[in-house]
């Protein structure tokens, strides 16, 4: 096999697959089909420091229910219902779903968050071409800040007992 020359001719012969032809058009990663329930409905669990939310959304008016209260009673504030809100903004969807959600856990800003969290990851779930924005603004990503835990021998998770020297 010495000064021996490999040719095209040659490789097919070995039963090596030839070059891709110039033709071929590369292949587009389609997009995932939508996992909607027998209810017409998306879920999706979203989470924020600890708290968690389980959220549901159908087409509809653009009602928001948490823990069986409307929205603006739940999330009084108004920053909380910007949160809230956020994602259906950002892909220009306001007024076209329902939302449905449970929360536990946390502070009102921790759940405000999840359920962000949660509607973010069913709107991709009921339309999977919202992903890229979506994913764009940061509303995928979960926050995972959490408490740090009170050490034995401190005063709180970092902080020393007070030094006194007599």
């Amino acid at each position: 096999m010495a000064g021996a020359t490999l040719t095209l001719s040659s490789l097919k012969d070995l039963g090596a697959p030839a070059a891709p032809s110039a033709s071929a058009s590369p292949a587009k990663p389609e997009t995932p089909e939508p996992k909607i329930d027998a209810q017409g409905r998306a879920y999706a669990t979203g989470k924020r420091k600890d708290a968690v939310a389980r959220v549901w959304i159908k087409p509809g008016k653009g009602t928001v229910t948490i823990n069986g209260r409307d929205g603006a009673v739940y999330f009084a504030r108004p920053v909380l219902r910007m949160i809230v809100s956020q994602p259906f903004g950002i892909v220009e969807r306001a007024g076209q779903y329902d939302v449905v959600a449970t929360v536990v856990g946390g502070g009102l800003s921790g759940q405000a968050g999840a359920v962000r969290h949660g509607i973010s990851k069913a709107l991709t779930y009921f339309e999977p071409a919202l992903r890229g924005p979506l994913k764009a603004a940061g509303f995928l990503t979960r926050d995972s800040r959490v408490v740090e835990r009170k050490k034995y021998g401190r005063a709180k998770a970092r902080r020393s007992f007070q030094f006194s020297k007599r």
